[in-house]
């Protein structure tokens, strides 16, 4: 294997192409769940071998600074692996979340992802359309799949900050895709990035979700695929437990599991979930440090979060985004 390029079937990767396909017939959703370390990465594959889920594992800019590039590269292979001596041959397919330019797409494409995020939202809608058609072409070159971006989620997750939301515009998608080319389209309904989604008063319920602009995507680019951000439930449980146990996470709400099963039953076929997964693995170190003080083993409190995050996983492949038993 070649240590500078490396294509991603040698890793035993997918693209996304078959996966949103299958989806978009099927009615469900394709899980996109970040990792950053070793422990949530085991959780993803665990609790996707059990549910017999495909799932696109993905990296933002930072997870990969942080991880590093030539280890994320061996982590992703080991996740292929460890599904096939747990007996799955699962479709598996990383992913660049939020690539915010040529150079870091080109690098992630090269390092064997089999697919990438372009995110040109924040520039102006040609220079948006300009600089995803350059990824496409490099990427198509070499069958890796690629996610544009039109409209923009409020919210912070890693290097993505922004204090407002724009709504995708559904005049603007055709033209989009037409363009620059690209394989899906992640859009701006109503969710946001972060786990503090939502500015509710007391009372308050979270607001609907803008299924008015799906509907009116989905008439234009019919069997597009659509992918979803920033669609973590916030799931009150881990809040609470952190808040108990010493965290201070005041009003941190997200997307209800029910708006997010309308969409996976739509022309979403990919919905990204983070903040639930860092929610998860932080209220049980936090409970089991809490309650384990002289503990100073990190596989134990950190096995305790992983095992905590297969059961999470579970729970939104088959409850929530349908893609349990699509393997």
């Amino acid at each position: 294997m070649n240590e500078k390029t490396v294509h991603f079937s040698d890793l035993g990767l997918v693209n996304t192409r078959e996966l949103f396909k299958k989806a978009v017939t099927g009615g469900y959703a394709i899980p996109a769940y970040n990792f950053n370390n070793l422990e949530q990465l085991q959780a993803i594959v665990v609790a996707c071998v059990e549910t017999s889920s495909p799932v696109i594992i993905q990296v933002s800019k930072g997870a990969r600074n942080y991880a590093n590039e030539t280890m994320l590269r061996y982590m992703a292979m080991g996740a292929v692996n460890m599904a096939r001596e747990m007996g799955a041959d699962l479709p598996i397919c990383l992913h660049l979340d939020h690539g915010d330019s040529f150079e870091l797409c080109k690098s992630c494409i090269d390092s064997g992802f089999s697919s990438v995020m372009i995110d040109g939202s924040h520039l102006p809608y040609e220079e948006n359309v300009a600089l995803t058609r350059k990824v496409v072409e490099y990427a198509h070159e070499r069958d890796v799949t690629v996610e544009g971006e039109l409209g923009v989620l409020a919210g912070i997750e890693d290097e993505v900050v922004a204090e407002t939301s724009t709504y995708t515009k559904p005049e603007e998608v055709e033209d989009f895709v037409k363009k620059t080319g690209v394989d899906s389209l992640a859009i701006s309904i109503g969710t946001s990035h972060g786990a503090y989604k939502f500015k509710l008063k007391e009372g308050e319920s979270v607001p609907p979700l803008r299924f008015d602009i799906l509907d009116e995507i989905e008439k234009r680019i019919p069997g597009f695929p659509i992918v979803l951000h920033g669609a973590s439930s916030v799931v009150q449980e881990y809040v609470e437990l952190i808040n108990k146990y010493g965290g201070k996470m005041d009003g941190a709400v997200g997307v209800p599991e029910e708006q997010l099963r309308k969409a996976a039953a739509s022309a979403v076929c990919k919905i990204n979930i983070d903040s639930d997964g860092r929610l998860a693995v932080t209220a049980k170190i936090r409970e089991y440090m809490a309650n384990d003080p002289g503990e100073f083993d990190p596989r134990k409190y950190l096995g305790a979060a992983r095992k905590e995050l297969v059961s999470l996983i579970k729970h939104k492949n088959e409850a929530v985004l349908g893609s349990a038993g699509k393997a």
